[in-house]
């Protein structure tokens, strides 16, 4: 006697209920990436063949916006800018962030308050931020130039002078390192305090143990800190659109204030597509790039190196 081959079930009710409930929560969140994010995505990509002054309809120029961004001496200028700002403030983010993280992971009387204060300038308005640090610059009456007039020393012109007006930048990012430094005390919390105890009674003094064993278990979060900070002074543009507007002599013309200069004052919206897009495409080779060096330098807990198996 052969038994009956059984129907296959399909969800039940309850399932198909959740289903239905889980896209609807969904929805509003899908809605907006299509909308806010694929859509102006593709649009822009579609832009990048396309000559467009918002006023008329777009007309085709093929790859005349590619060639023109090529030849353009105010990208590889604005390029320049961006990357020597990138490749010289970050690290000095990062290396200012740890040692703030390592001062407040101490026993410090009041700990809860200096962390909160060197937090809030990251959340500081970027138009008040920028106001601050015009008055801190400014070449009569700032702080900085009052200082060294009181160490003899003349004043600078920080913000109109163009071997300065960068390097016055890096210092004024100094300022933001509040989400890193709370990432890095995060980190250094996460260090076994076993591990430390044992370097100690091996005879290690602290800088071995905070070279030798909170390093290496810090390296994620180093790296986490390197990744995101590449890509946020990539796009570096309210400082600089605030107080400079890309000068002196374009020396603080960074990648993505020329798209919005391009975009919205010169109207070639074609031309600042191509821009941003080839800005993506760089972001995005330096940030494969770092994962792929990564590999190499920064240390998962319980990862397995194949050639020790």
């Amino acid at each position: 006697m052969t038994a009956l081959p059984q129907k296959r079930r399909g969800p039940s009710g309850v399932k198909r209920a959740e289903w239905r409930d889980g896209w609807l929560f969904a929805m509003p969140f899908l809605i907006g990436v299509v909308v806010f994010w694929l859509g102006p995505m593709l649009y822009s990509l579609f832009l990048v063949t396309q000559d467009w002054d918002m006023l008329g309809p777009p007309r085709f120029v093929g790859l005349l916006n590619i060639t023109n961004a090529l030849n353009d001496p105010l990208v590889s200028k604005s390029l320049y800018n961006t990357a020597f700002y990138t490749f010289i403030g970050v690290p000095l983010q990062l290396l200012i962030a740890l040692l703030l993280a390592l001062a407040l992971n101490q026993k410090l009387r009041g700990r809860a308050f200096y962390r909160t204060i060197f937090y809030l300038p990251a959340i500081t308005p970027a138009v008040a931020f920028a106001v601050v640090w015009m008055q801190i610059f400014n070449a009569d009456f700032g702080v900085f130039n009052n200082i060294l007039r009181a160490l003899g020393l003349p004043g600078v012109n920080w913000l109109f002078n163009p071997d300065i007006a960068k390097p016055a930048f890096i210092l004024m990012s100094l300022w933001t390192v509040g989400p890193q430094m709370v990432i890095f005390l995060a980190g250094l919390q996460g260090v076994p305090v076993e591990l430390l105890e044992a370097a100690e009674i091996d005879g290690a003094n602290s800088w071995q143990r905070f070279w030798s064993v909170s390093i290496p278990l810090l390296s994620p979060v180093i790296f986490f800190n390197l990744v995101i900070g590449i890509i946020g002074s990539f796009q570096v543009f309210n400082n600089a659109f605030i107080m400079t507007n890309g000068g002196p002599q374009n020396a603080t013309l960074f990648v993505v204030l020329y798209v919005y200069l391009n975009g919205f004052r010169f109207f070639k919206m074609g031309y600042a597509a191509t821009l941003a897009w080839m800005l993506f495409w760089i972001i995005m080779i330096f940030t494969a790039f770092q994962f792929f060096a990564g590999n190499r330098w920064v240390y998962y807990e319980g990862k397995v190196d194949k050639g020790t198996e």
